[in-house]
């Protein structure tokens, strides 16, 4: 009988989707590891929070989280509607609020799950990824952010990334200085619209030419930090840029270090301090974080995410190989036992016709012990 044709499309994925294979997948593992590892020798306890919840508790924890990207249905049983998480922050501060508000602060938490969001951009065009993170709650001092910007450069670090930069940013800055500049909130808008597109001419034309500095004090750390210095002569950015120093100082020698006070994508609830994470051979950013405000309880934290899917891709042909013992037929099931048992990974012939090297074997089972395969050709 003529098995029918299989549709052209049967096997396609939905555009921003895809399979991690082997080779990908033992990298992403790695990395997941190695930064869950740096954070819990920081004492950082992993919390892992359900992948759908109700829409109106996500959102009640973050006003800045967007339900358009979001995945929603209605719940079958509760008749409420429910969302796929595409941002596990806000569920880190529901659970702070909740289950741990009796827990002595500053409370340490971390995690790592999937996300998923409904369109991808056109930097980063992937619908699901992989969020690690770290949340500092109870408190956004500079002591707080200072101490989970190291924390983020110490993961990438682990997980294998070189060439690491910060970019900082302070989300709140238009905010603060709008308020000495009596601009209404239709000024406010366009000077922040302006800001984002670095546009000086809009920017006067908006009546924010008081700004105009701003977009000249960016760059490395030490020039750009001078810079807004000389700009905020009546002293209502002091206490931040004495934050940033601090912060800075922390760091110093651990990344490169650049400052772009007006930078806002990416930061829709962050408070007074905001930063960027980059890597060599990354074409986009590994992650964000900074300090904000739990809504509901009104904590403050601070804390930072990673998205390492492009660094996985950047270091995945690097991973080496993993080493693995070769059973014959006929082999001693307790000698294989006691291997694996020892740490070693061991592949079992299921035919007189599998052969050690074709299924990537670099050892194979002789006797008890695991003698080294001799070198091709």
């Amino acid at each position: 009988m003529t098995q029918p044709e299989p549709e052209p499309d049967a096997d396609l994925l939905p555009e921003g989707l895809e399979d991690r294979l082997p080779q990908s997948t033992a990298a992403a593992a790695r990395i997941e590891h190695a930064v869950l590892g740096v954070m819990d020798a920081n004492g950082y306890d992993r919390v892992r929070p359900p992948l759908i919840e109700f829409e109106k508790s996500m959102l009640r924890r973050m006003p800045g989280l967007q339900s358009r990207q979001m995945f929603r249905f209605v719940d079958p049983r509760s008749l409420r509607m429910l969302a796929l998480r595409s941002d596990i922050t806000p569920q880190v501060g529901r659970i702070a609020a909740t289950s741990l508000a009796a827990r002595p602060r500053p409370l340490r938490l971390c995690y790592a799950g999937q996300v998923a969001r409904m369109v991808g951009d056109m930097l980063d065009p992937r619908r699901e990824n992989l969020q690690l993170g770290a949340e500092l709650v109870g408190s956004d001092s500079v002591a707080a952010a200072a101490e989970i910007v190291e924390l983020a450069i110490a993961a990438l670090e682990a997980a294998g990334a070189g060439g690491i930069s910060v970019d900082f940013t302070l989300p709140d800055l238009v905010d603060t200085l709008a308020e000495r500049a009596s601009l209404s909130p239709g000024q406010v808008q366009a000077v922040r619209r302006e800001l984002d597109s670095k546009d000086a001419g809009g920017l006067v034309a908006a009546g924010g030419e008081a700004f105009v500095p701003l977009l000249y004090a960016s760059g490395p750390f030490e020039r750009a930090i001078e810079r807004l210095s000389a700009i905020d002569v009546h002293g209502s950015l002091a206490s931040r840029i004495d934050g940033l120093r601090r912060i800075a100082a922390r760091v110093d020698g651990r990344a490169r270090l650049t400052l772009d006070p007006s930078e806002r994508h990416g930061f829709e609830y962050q408070s007074w301090f905001g930063f960027t994470l980059y890597a060599d051979g990354v074409r986009t950013a590994l992650g964000r974080g900074g300090t904000y405000m739990i809504a509901g309880s009104e904590e403050a934290a601070t804390g930072f995410s990673l998205y390492p899917e492009e660094l996985v891709e950047a270091v995945k042909a690097a991973e080496p190989a993993r080493d693995a013992v070769f059973l014959p037929l006929g082999h001693d099931p307790a000698a294989a036992a006691a291997l694996r048992a020892a740490g070693w990974r061991t592949i079992a012939a299921l035919s007189a016709a599998d052969e050690a090297r074709a299924l990537g074997c670099s050892h194979v089972l002789d006797g008890d012990n695991a003698k080294a395969l001799a070198p091709a050709g």
